[in-house]
């Protein structure tokens, strides 16, 4: 925390945005390791007591950290979690706002306070927590691409809040051709970027992906980050 703390003083000094995040699965995973996948659905469902005071734990540890963060001068502030499955999410919507949601919007509030850039990640499908996620105050929603549809996206999202469009990793990059994964790009910044942006790319380089795929996808990425120019 040391670290992370004197990087974000020193990155305005240094013409970088300041950038502070909570661990991938601040919340929801991190009853999961705590409960097991099983366990903690079951007790969403029978809204045990006593996972409401785990809950409470858990959200006072994070929100001792994103104080802290608030305090070294974050301007950016990422929440990354992983709600979602190859079709739907781990849990229902309605324990989600029961549950999940509530100390979503109060570790959020600091940083909204301040004035931060606010960015949410999820793997997954998330189309049924998407609206959720918005009203909590994201600015920034870090989600996948063809796992969430590009006509949902486009119909449910765009110019709606920042779309940070992770790149498919499981079909296009890894068994399409470089011609196949340059249509692609172009296809999804078309439809969903526009001269006023609110449109950003990432892709994961995993192994098994050949190199002339990764040559093609940062190629795509290069070229057509000047598509609406």
């Amino acid at each position: 925390m040391d670290a992370d703390r004197d990087r974000i003083i020193e990155s305005p000094a240094k013409g970088k945005l300041a950038i502070g995040s909570l661990r991938r699965g601040h919340t929801f995973l991190t009853l999961q390791y705590i409960r097991g996948y099983e366990n903690l659905i079951y007790d969403l469902a029978d809204e045990n007591p006593r996972l409401l005071d785990l809950i409470d734990r858990v959200e006072t540890f994070k929100m001792g950290l994103v104080n802290k963060l608030m305090d070294a001068g974050v301007e950016w502030m990422g929440y990354p979690e992983n709600l979602g499955m190859q079709i739907g999410p781990m849990l229902s919507p309605d324990h989600f706002r029961h549950f999940i949601k509530p100390s979503y919007q109060r570790f959020v509030s600091p940083a909204r306070e301040k004035g931060c850039i606010l960015h949410m990640h999820s793997d997954g499908d998330i189309r049924d927590l998407c609206e959720d996620l918005l009203d909590v105050g994201m600015d920034v929603l870090n989600l996948q691409d063809l796992v969430n549809s590009l006509d949902w996206i486009e119909a449910n999202l765009k110019n709606k809040v920042c779309i940070d469009l992770d790149i498919d990793r499981q079909s296009v990059t890894r068994f399409g051709t470089p011609e196949h994964i340059d249509d692609h790009i172009r296809t999804w910044v078309g439809r969903l970027g526009s001269p006023q942006g609110r449109l950003m790319l990432i892709f994961g380089l995993y192994p098994g992906t050949l190199l002339k795929n990764a040559e093609a996808v940062m190629g795509a990425m290069t070229k057509y980050a000047l598509h609406f120019s």
